[in-house]
C-alpha cells in the first residue's frame, strides 16, 4: 500500500482552503447584489401601489369607479 505523504495532503488542503475562501466571497458578492435587487423592487412596487392609490382617488372624483370595475385588472397570466 502506497504511503501517504503529509506535504502532498498539506498542500491539497492549502488548495481546498484557498478555493473555499473565493466561494465564500463569491458568496457575499451574491448576497449584497440580491440584498440591492430586493430593496430595488420594493421601491418599485411602493410607486406602483402610490400610482394605484392616486388612480383610485382620481377615479372617485370623476366618479369613473364603475367604467374602472367594469375592466379587468392589469396582472400576469
Amino acid at each position: 500500500m502506497a504511503e501517504v505523504d503529509g506535504e502532498l495532503v498539506y498542500e491539497l488542503l492549502r488548495r481546498i482552503q484557498s478555493d473555499l475562501s473565493e466561494v465564500k466571497f463569491d458568496v457575499h458578492e451574491l448576497k449584497k447584489r440580491m440584498t440591492g435587487a430586493d430593496e430595488a423592487l420594493a421601491g418599485v412596487n411602493r410607486r406602483l401601489d402610490h400610482q394605484d392609490d392616486r388612480l383610485e382617488r382620481i377615479e372617485r372624483r370623476l366618479d369613473l369607479h364603475e367604467l374602472a370595475e367594469a375592466q379587468k385588472p392589469y396582472g400576469p397570466k
